[in-house]
């Protein structure tokens, strides 16, 4: 198969405000490829992580990221903490870019790549947003070696390492999961109303209608452009099951399907209940017309839980867990796991290419796992975290995660290269005023031929 070139670094700046919005304080959120490609190395049976080297006298490690404040900035300075006491002679050089949801940072990387001037290792979307600009350029390294030396490929889903690799190698590991196909609800409005939870698609129809008939102007909140894009993916995804879903991104999938129509069709429904100034709203803000009874129901990734469980005093709501909101996988994606993840990488020409592999070693680690997480607000990518660190939700995610089947988020850069992703927002936006579910398939066919791989 004939892969285009789609090396345009650029697309990252134009749409970081996009991809990275859901990783704004107070609770920050946030490739595959080919997600049915089989990796390269033939996994090796579990085995205990190789033993580590001894500390290296003297040297340094530049690690860049956004993670300046709240929740991100904490779990970092946790695995900082890690890193000084295993490395006391290699200085932890803290390069993270503050500003702009990430929009900066990923400016001052294009500039810094440019020059030929990569930091040791830095922080990016795991899948197609590193995978379809900075691996297609040839700027960073596979990581074969590293994931069977630690045991990677069993201690990770085995449905998440296609989704971070290219041609079979990965090239990132995640150092946490955040998941795209929750349902939060207001579990006293519906008692209030006397509306069931639903249990599929057509339940929650029932459920919004019921709703709006008893006089709830907007059941469903939601918020700016970058959510309308995450509700229609998980509405993609519950029409037309994993499989189909993975396939449209693979290339293999037919995006004039009639299932896609259905998809188009089935949010197109779901608009009609959704607040009329969502386009003014954070996802904060959507969040809050669910939390203070305005709305029943708001599709986000679990960094929700954050924001309504999250101290007060940090700008969070406070709230109890299965009593004031609750949460369960938007309906019709019962048994699917849509992640996306923070992760970190390995630069071709890093400066300091060995302490660069021991900070790789560190975030894949269940030790600086579960130190950054519970923090977070995230679960770990390992299967074998200490559950007793996390919250009730984030045991639950962590539950879902060990058993569901994993496919990723295109708002959030995992499924789509940035050049695609950014003609789907594109698209979408048109699609949002006069709603012609025809022309919007038709535009999501073109964009899969000219910008994805559909056309290879």
């Amino acid at each position: 198969m004939k892969r285009k070139s789609i090396t345009f670094v650029i697309a990252l700046v134009l749409i970081s405000a996009l991809l990275l919005a859901s990783c704004a304080n107070p609770t920050e959120a946030p490739a595959p490829a080919e997600p049915e490609a089989p990796v390269a190395t033939e996994p090796p049976a579990a085995e205990e992580p190789a033993a580590e080297e001894p500390a290296a006298t003297g040297g340094q490690l530049e690690v860049f990221s956004w993670w300046t404040g709240g929740g991100e900035a904490a779990g970092l300075d946790a695995m900082i903490a890690i890193w000084n006491e295993k490395y006391p002679d290699i200085e932890f050089v803290n390069a993270a870019v503050a500003g702009g949801a990430g929009s900066n940072a990923k400016a001052v990387l294009a500039t810094r790549l440019s020059a030929g001037d990569p930091p040791d290792s830095w922080q990016g979307h795991a899948g197609q947003e590193l995978i379809g600009a900075y691996v297609v350029a040839g700027q960073l390294e596979p990581l074969d070696e590293l994931y069977a030396a630690n045991g990677w490929y069993e201690i990770f889903p085995e449905t998440l390492i296609p989704l971070i690799s290219q041609d079979g190698h990965p090239y990132s590991v995640p150092v946490n999961i955040h998941r795209a196909n929750v349902l939060w609800y207001n579990p006293k409005v519906l008692a209030e109303f006397n509306v069931a939870v639903p249990t599929d698609f057509a339940s929650w129809i029932t459920a919004l209608e019921a709703l709006k008939a008893a006089g709830m102007e907007s059941p469903l909140a939601l918020g700016e452009a970058w959510t309308e894009v995450h509700l229609f993916e998980t509405v993609l995804l519950a029409t037309v099951g994993p499989d189909a879903y993975n396939a449209l991104w693979a290339g293999t999938g037919d995006w004039a399907a009639p299932e896609v129509t259905q998809a188009i069709e089935n949010v197109k429904t779901l608009m009609t209940y959704v607040n009329t100034d969502y386009a003014t709203l954070s996802w904060q803000d959507a969040s809050k017309l669910v939390a203070d009874g305005d709305a029943a129901f708001n599709v986000m990734g679990d960094w929700a839980d954050g924001y309504f469980y999250g101290d007060v005093d940090g700008g969070n709501l406070g709230l109890t867990p299965l009593e004031d909101y609750a949460w369960m996988p938007v309906p019709g994606t019962q048994g699917v796991y849509q992640f996306l993840s923070d992760s970190f990488v390995l630069p071709v020409g890093a400066k300091n290419r060995d302490a660069a592999i021991k900070w790789l070693e560190l975030c894949g680690s269940k030790e600086g796992q579960d130190a950054f997480n519970p923090v977070k607000g995230s679960i770990a990518a390992r299967k074998d975290s200490d559950k007793s660190l996390y919250n009730v939700y984030l045991q639950s995610a962590m539950d879902d995660w060990a058993k569901d089947v994993v496919v990723g988020s295109l708002a959030h850069g995992v499924v789509a290269n940035p050049s695609w992703a950014t003609q789907i927002t594109t698209d979408w936006g048109a699609f949002v005023i006069n709603f012609d579910v025809a022309a919007f398939q038709e535009a999501l066919v073109a964009s899969c031929a000219a910008l994805g791989p559909c056309g290879e």
